[in-house]
């Protein structure tokens, strides 16, 4: 019985936060990413730590939808949990990914600005952003290594079906980036990264760029 509670208990965790509320916060991110021109090393590895690392981990942290996890995390910025809070913690995951890749990495006051611009009905300070890092670092336990994110896989990929064919050079990289965005946005991008099926979103981005070559 207990195993049962806990299955159910996962399937309802992994349904959070719903796929439109899901699909708005990527968005948010997307939009974000674009605002600031974030290189893409960037911006996929802050989707990568907020879609499929923070959002997952929140039921369990937080102990809603039946979940349970063995440390709860405690926030005001989670209690309760507004869209606000979420954009909020989306700029968080952003601004983790600066710090890992860029040489110059985004001003907490830049990203502030940011996100008086564009996050509706509250203003968050820089110390509010300084607190809702260490809260998101907590919850998914300081993993923010970005080795296995798809974009990685995706430039691996790129290089090798360059070396080994001469169609690879038909092959542009801001193709498979529109691509990527759209599976990301249908939730296939985490499938994607965790099972390596880039062989075909690889054929579909080529088939792609060479259609528009046609036209």
């Amino acid at each position: 019985m207990e195993v049962e509670e806990d299955a159910v208990a996962a399937a309802a965790a992994s349904a959070w936060p719903g796929s439109s509320r899901r699909r708005h916060l990527l968005q948010f991110l997307l939009h974000a990413s674009k605002r600031l021109d974030l290189r893409p090393i960037v911006k996929y590895s802050a989707l990568e730590f907020f879609a499929g690392r923070f959002l997952p981990e929140l039921p369990r942290k937080l102990g809603f939808c039946g979940a349970r996890s063995g440390r709860a995390v405690r926030s005001w910025l989670l209690e309760p949990l507004r869209d606000s809070n979420l954009e909020l913690f989306a700029l968080v995951a952003v601004w983790i990914a600066s710090k890992i890749h860029d040489l110059r990495p985004l001003s907490v006051k830049s990203l502030k600005a940011l996100g008086d611009r564009i996050i509706a009905d509250q203003h968050f300070t820089c110390r509010d952003f300084a607190n809702a890092e260490l809260v998101f670092m907590e919850v998914v336990e300081h993993n923010i290594g970005s080795s296995s994110i798809a974009f990685v896989y995706l430039e691996d990929l790129l290089i090798h079906f360059r070396e080994i064919s001469k169609l690879g050079d038909l092959l542009d990289l801001d193709v498979c980036m529109e691509i990527l965005d759209i599976l990301l946005l249908h939730m296939l991008y985490l499938f994607l990264s965790r099972h390596g099926s880039f062989q075909s979103f690889l054929g579909s981005g080529l088939l792609h760029h060479m259609m528009r070559r046609k036209s």
